[in-house]
């Protein structure tokens, strides 16, 4: 085993060298005391730690989907309505009665009633006016943020808006109501009272 060191005696014979590997073949401790001896110094490593990765920034919160607050609707003004209907167009009448047993004559003669009953009730309590201006069977394009609830599409809807289509029916759109005032403590679930003949 070679010294750190020079020195000027003579190497050991080789019977010496070879008694010596013996002895470290065979001992584990007395190598393992050579091999400290010829390994260079150590050096104390300090080991380097890599700063810790920046934390990834949060990602935009999804908006949330918008809540539309819906009214609760009272269905006084409902009723009401549903009262006119009946006393200028016996229009519940109308609907209650099964029509199978009837001709079809009989059936267009209490329909041509029952219409101009309804035609006075929206004519006397609601002013009307159409959705879209254009004339029905027209070519239009509904730009991109339409009023989706004021035009519904129909047919082949397919991707995003502008969308290009015929004018199938121009809406309607109550601009006036003019309901009659109620008593307090009128019932208006009563939309017919029943009626006795003397």
């Amino acid at each position: 085993m070679p010294s750190p060191h020079r020195s000027s005696s003579p190497p050991p014979s080789f019977l010496r060298r070879l008694s010596m590997a013996c002895r470290v073949l065979f001992s584990g401790e007395l190598a393992q005391r050579c091999l400290a001896a010829d390994e260079p110094p150590r050096t104390a490593e300090v080991e380097s730690v890599p700063p810790p990765a920046p934390a990834p920034a949060p990602a935009p919160a999804a908006p949330l989907p918008q809540v539309i607050p819906l009214k609760e609707a009272t269905p006084d003004a409902a009723l009401q309505l549903l009262g006119l209907f009946q006393r200028e167009a016996r229009l519940i009448d109308f609907v209650q009665e099964d029509l199978t047993g009837h001709a079809d004559a009989d059936v267009g003669a209490a329909a041509r009633l029952v219409h101009e009953g309804c035609r006075k009730v929206l004519q006397g309590h609601f002013t009307l006016a159409p959705v879209r201006a254009e004339e029905e069977g027209r070519r239009i394009t509904l730009p991109a943020g339409f009023d989706a609830s004021a035009v519904r599409l129909t047919g082949n809807v397919v991707g995003q808006a502008p969308f290009t289509g015929t004018l199938s029916h121009r809406g309607w759109r109550v601009t006036d109501v003019r309901l009659p005032q109620r008593a307090e403590h009128h019932d208006a679930s009563i939309v017919a009272q029943a009626e006795v003949e003397l």
